[in-house]
């Protein structure tokens, strides 16, 4: 059965810019920490066990797609990821809403700061990619990050 949401959601995925989509994933962490902890209020384990695990996923591709050799500050980022999927881990086997709510307030800052990054990129005040220098430019190596190490 054809769910015009669900294309919807798919096209607005694959279209969007590198920029986009990690607000997009952050988004949805934030959503998923939510519900993870009116879940884990309301005692609902399994339903809070999707959401918490859901967004560990998220934050492992935030981890994956983040080149800590391209940006200064980004082995600090990947270990605040590494931390957020561990409390989300404890969390989730301890059931702990409280542990999810003090994850989500190290989360939501930094959702903040890419949304104005992402702003930034999309007023053409920032390139989106950097030129690679002289140096970079090897065959076996092109330039794929953006903009703070990400895209």
């Amino acid at each position: 059965m054809y769910d015009p949401r669900s294309r919807y959601l798919a096209d607005a995925v694959s279209t969007a810019g590198p920029a986009k989509l990690l607000t997009m994933l952050y988004d949805r962490l934030l959503l998923d920490l939510d519900r993870g902890e009116a879940a884990l209020r309301l005692a609902d384990r399994g339903a809070a066990s999707r959401h918490l695990c859901h967004a560990q996923d998220i934050v492992t591709e935030l981890m994956g797609s983040l080149d800590t050799r391209e940006w200064e500050g980004g082995a600090q980022l990947m270990s605040v990821y590494a931390f957020v999927v561990d409390e989300l881990v404890q969390a989730n086997v301890r059931a702990d809403a409280d542990r999810v709510r003090r994850t989500r307030a190290v989360v939501a800052p930094l959702a903040a700061a890419w949304h104005e990054a992402a702003a930034i990129i999309a007023r053409g005040s920032v390139p989106a990619q950097r030129p690679a220098a002289a140096s970079e430019s090897t065959p076996d190596r092109a330039p794929s990050s953006g903009l703070l190490g990400v895209g």
